[in-house]
C-alpha cells in the first residue's frame, strides 16, 4: 500500500511538472505535427535538418504585420544552413475570424511565404512552449533524437524599423549554434500583441 502512495505521489509531481508556464532553455521540446497552410502535415523533428526557428504569429496583430519580411528573411537566410522558420497561428478563430485556417491559407498566398505556417487548432503547441505573444520565438536544436530549446523571446530590438534594429537575438542566436556555440543572448522579452485564447 506504501509503495503503491509513493508511486502515486511521484505520478502527481511528474505531471505537476509539466510545462504549465512553458519551457524554459536548454529543455527537450516535445515534437508536434500540425497542418500547414498547403494541407500538407509538418512534424518539427523531421522538418530542419539541424533546428528550426518556431515562431508564434498570427494574421491580424500589427507586430507581426511589422515583422512579416523579416520573417521572411530569416527563412531565405536560414533554411538552407538547416534552420527553417515554423510560424505557428495559435489564435483561437473564436476571438480572432481572421487567423481561421482558411485565412491563414489566404494570408500565406498574398504574401508570399515560402515557410511553414502551421495552426495549432487546440493551442496546444502554444501552451507546451509558454508562448504568450505574436512574434514570440523559440529556437530548437537538434541533438540526436531530442529537440533542445536554444532561444527564447523577440527577433530583434526594433519593431517598428528593421534597419535601425541594432541587437539582431535571433540571427546571432541562430549564426551561434551554427557555430557550435551557446548563444551570447538565450532569452530576451518578446513584445506583440497576447495569443487569444479559447475560453
Amino acid at each position: 500500500m506504501k509503495s503503491k502512495l509513493l508511486l502515486l505521489s511521484a505520478l502527481v509531481l511528474f505531471f505537476a511538472g509539466a510545462p504549465k508556464a512553458g519551457y524554459e532553455l536548454g529543455a527537450d521540446v516535445e515534437d508536434f505535427t500540425l497542418k500547414n497552410v498547403d494541407g500538407k502535415e509538418i512534424t518539427l523533428s523531421e522538418y530542419g535538418e539541424k533546428g528550426a526557428i518556431v515562431i508564434f504569429d498570427c494574421n491580424t496583430c500589427p507586430y507581426s504585420k511589422a515583422y512579416l519580411e523579416r520573417i521572411k528573411e530569416l527563412d531565405a537566410m536560414y533554411a538552407p544552413k538547416g534552420y527553417p522558420v515554423v510560424a505557428v497561428n495559435s489564435n483561437d478563430p473564436n476571438k480572432s475570424p481572421d487567423d481561421s485556417f482558411d485565412k491563414m491559407v489566404e494570408y500565406a498566398d498574398e504574401n508570399e511565404y515560402e515557410h511553414a505556417y502551421v495552426y495549432d487548432a487546440d493551442q496546444s503547441v502554444a501552451k507546451a512552449f509558454g508562448a504568450t505573444n505574436t512574434p514570440h520565438v523559440f529556437i530548437v536544436q537538434k541533438n540526436g533524437e531530442k529537440l533542445v530549446l536554444k532561444y527564447i523571446g523577440a527577433i530583434d530590438n526594433n519593431t517598428r524599423d528593421a534597419e535601425a534594429a541594432d541587437k539582431k537575438y535571433v540571427q546571432d542566436a541562430v549564426d551561434a549554434l551554427l557555430e557550435g556555440k551557446s548563444p551570447e543572448t538565450a532569452k530576451t522579452k518578446a513584445i506583440g500583441c497576447t495569443i487569444k485564447w479559447a475560453s
